[in-house]
């Protein structure tokens, strides 16, 4: 298949029984510590639901999400989760959090327009996280602070990871590197395709957060697509050029490739809510009640992420397809050309 890398002479350290005891530990460690230096309190959220809401993530805005009826309130329909950026700014109000504190969940999604490949699956888990932050803090050195506390966890996960296990060796660098989508454009002016550039970047530095994605570069395309009603993609920010968020990858030896673990931003306040629907043309979303209570000035100022939990444990345990983390549901060729590449999908 297309879709599929297949290193060559591939093994995995570990079979299917003793993988899903490593997982646990990968995510045991990693909560702990993000929960600890983030600040952020473990909370239930949901599967599912209001498509009339708002609060459901619409990605780039053609994907479908997963829609069903619900037979004892007269065939409402309710949509199963692509994300839970919205959600959790609602909820960081409605539990009562303040400025300073932060909740994190794990967020379990079907994404059925998802092609499916080495690192990529309909089904998605991982920790979303949000924060209360000041309207002071809605600049980049927050980002960049951020950033480098999360950054912080992965390396001491991939330590404790290294001495429980003796094949796992430390490979991600001492410091992230950050960069914008405009100067990464900029060193790399003769690749087209963004993931290229992602490409080049991860390899040559180990870890980068590519900043402020969203918005239009100057070469009139855009880096990769945002939603226009969480990340705050719009605001020009102290460096000059406009984003107040990032994505976060790191060099994967086992498939050559870049791999992000990590996306997160400072969320819209109004000012950018209203710029963001207008230049996506979707100003009907006023209308919804998450964005009337975010334009009313009812919800808190926040950063927030999602960090990929069957990624970030197939980066540490060396495996090369996300199948052989989480069980899903995979094309059969895929699942055969991947068993004999000794790949062993769930």
């Amino acid at each position: 298949m297309d879709h599929l890398i297949i290193p060559k002479d591939y093994k995995p350290d570990l079979n299917l029984h003793d993988t899903q005891v490593a997982i646990k530990t990968v995510k045991d460690c990693f909560q702990e510590l993000l929960a600890e230096r983030l600040n952020l309190t473990r909370v239930s959220a949901p599967l599912f639901v209001d498509p009339d809401s708002g609060l459901n993530d619409n990605l780039n805005g053609v994907e479908r999400p997963v829609a069903f009826d619900i037979k004892e309130q007269d065939g409402k329909i309710a949509e199963i989760v692509h994300s839970l950026a919205k959600w959790k700014r609602y909820a960081l109000d409605k539990y009562g959090f303040s400025v300073g504190e932060g909740l994190y969940t794990d967020m379990n999604a079907i994404r059925r327009d998802e092609e499916t490949d080495n690192i990529h699956s309909i089904f998605v888990d991982q920790w979303d996280w949000e924060k209360i932050i000041t309207k002071e803090d809605r600049n980049i050195e927050t980002l960049k602070e951020t950033v480098r506390t999360v950054y912080k966890v992965l390396r001491k996960t991939e330590k404790y990871m290294s001495i429980k296990y003796d094949y796992i060796q430390e490979i991600l660098p001492k410091d992230i590197f950050f960069i914008t989508t405009q100067e990464l454009e900029d060193v790399f002016p003769d690749v087209s395709s963004p993931k290229e550039r992602e490409y080049y970047i991860a390899k040559a530095k180990g870890a980068v957060c590519i900043m402020q994605i969203g918005d239009v570069l100057e070469n009139g395309e855009r880096h990769d697509g945002r939603a226009p009603d969480y990340d705050d993609w719009s605001t020009i920010a102290e460096n000059g050029q406009t984003g107040l968020n990032g994505d976060l990858l790191v060099w994967d030896d086992v498939l050559n490739r870049s791999m992000e673990l990590s996306s997160m931003g400072i969320r819209v306040n109004k000012e950018a809510l209203l710029r963001q629907l207008d230049i996506c043309k979707a100003g009907e979303k006023k209308e919804l009640y998450f964005h009337k209570r975010l334009l009313s000035g009812e919800l808190p100022q926040s950063i927030g992420g999602g960090i990929g939990q069957s990624r970030l444990c197939m980066f540490y345990l060396r495996k090369a397809h996300i199948g052989e983390i989480q069980a899903s549901i995979w094309p059969e060729e895929m699942r055969k050309e991947a068993r004999a590449a000794g790949m062993m999908l769930i």
